[in-house]
């Protein structure tokens, strides 16, 4: 349990970073830009553990998530205009987060006893909907909605740790970290070749 513990911090920490710096062109202030992280940190984890029936909250069940949240916000804020600058950082952030949260997700969806199905969705439930909150505090489109494949990289990392875990019996550990890398792959493989879905297209008359 330890390593997916530091991986759920890791990955609250992570998305509360990506959501105060999402509001970097917005007349927004700290208060703001601390607000955005903070909803976009606990989020999709908040909406999957209301959906199981999970209580409590796994950030009012635990103070240190709390922390977690509070330093990325913090860092976000003091660190603000080297990061900003960095093209990548934002990606980067938001990669490691919807990387974390989906295979914790998954884990969390098993331990409460759902099928293995409905495990992979709540994972990849948990991962994108921090982002969808962000997105749309920041008056963006969300993610999810635009051509580059995103909530398909969570699903296929959600999808290939079930795998691995009921069909090969790998190790937990090894296995979240596995699945994890395979999420980061396919999403900047995605990003940097353009790759995208077929687009869904109205019949033509």
């Amino acid at each position: 349990m330890q390593l997916q513990y530091f991986f759920e911090l890791f990955g609250t920490f992570f998305f509360a970073i990506s959501g105060a710096m999402a509001i970097h062109d917005r007349d927004h202030d700290w208060f703001g830009a601390g607000f955005t992280g903070f909803l976009t940190a606990i989020g999709g984890g908040s909406l999957r553990d209301i959906t199981l029936g999970s209580y409590p909250l796994v950030w009012i069940g635990d103070i240190n998530f709390l922390y977690a949240i509070l330093a990325g916000i913090l860092i976000a804020l003091v660190f603000f205009s080297k990061l900003v600058r960095l093209k990548r950082t934002f990606f980067l952030f938001d990669t490691l987060g919807i990387a974390f949260f989906t295979i914790l997700g998954v884990e969390k969806a098993l331990s409460l006893g759902v099928r293995p199905e409905i495990a992979a969705i709540m994972g990849m439930f948990t991962a994108v909907m921090g982002g969808v909150i962000r997105d749309t505090l920041a008056n963006e489109t969300p993610v999810i909605f635009r051509k580059e494949i995103y909530a398909t990289a969570c699903l296929a990392g959600a999808v290939f740790y079930l795998l691995l875990n009921f069909q090969f019996g790998v190790d937990r550990n090894i296995n979240l970290v596995v699945s994890s890398l395979l999420i980061i792959i396919i999403r900047v493989l995605a990003v940097k070749y353009k790759l995208a879905l077929p687009g869904f297209k109205k019949p033509s008359h």
